[in-house]
């Protein structure tokens, strides 16, 4: 699911996914339901592309959201992001990922995150898991198949290219006496 969720920098909120068309996508607002084209001056991620610091490696957002969803009750977060101090965020932060890297994840990350979870429960949309690797192996078949078959329709037109220029090219001897024998 969150692979349809954008953030689109220098606009409020998030964004799903609706269509796309030429150089263009078109996004609903989850704040408000608008509809909107952006473009490919527009700096868009995907939710599905977004992971957090830890001192370990990196953990993808889907993961963080599913366990601020389940300290939070899959309701609003508890904490005001806008009016919480930093050290107020970093002691909520590290209730849901103990091991974040404080070094690097900052309490303007902490506030986009709580932001972007409110937004999410708000509109409905709790299923925070990304089914990457099903729709990947899916996909990665599917391109399989057509280069395969591809290859070899390509290969019978170039025979028949080739058979019909040499046929043309005995033809033509013929015709001229070159290469012909004579009887």
């Amino acid at each position: 699911m969150l692979k349809e969720i954008l953030a689109i920098t220098g606009k409020p909120g998030l964004y799903k996914l609706v269509s796309h068309g030429n150089n263009m996508l078109i996004v609903e607002s989850l704040l408000d339901g608008k509809r909107m084209p952006t473009y490919g001056r527009d700096k868009i991620i995907s939710l599905a592309d977004v992971s957090m610091f830890t001192e370990d490696e990196d953990v993808p957002l889907s993961d963080v959201l599913t366990k601020l969803g389940s300290k939070e009750g899959l309701k609003p977060a508890s904490i005001d992001a806008k009016k919480a101090d930093n050290d107020e965020l970093r002691k909520f932060f590290a209730a849901v990922l103990p091991n974040f890297d404080r070094d690097r994840v900052y309490p303007s990350d902490i506030r986009k995150l709580i932001s972007w979870y409110n937004i999410l429960v708000n509109a409905g949309i709790t299923d925070f898991t990304v089914e990457e690797e099903k729709e990947d192996l899916a996909a990665t078949e599917a391109e399989r198949k057509p280069k395969a078959d591809g290859a070899a329709s390509q290969k019978k037109a170039a025979q028949k290219v080739q058979a019909k220029t040499s046929g043309k090219a005995a033809g033509a001897a013929a015709k001229t006496g070159v290469g012909a024998k004579k009887g």
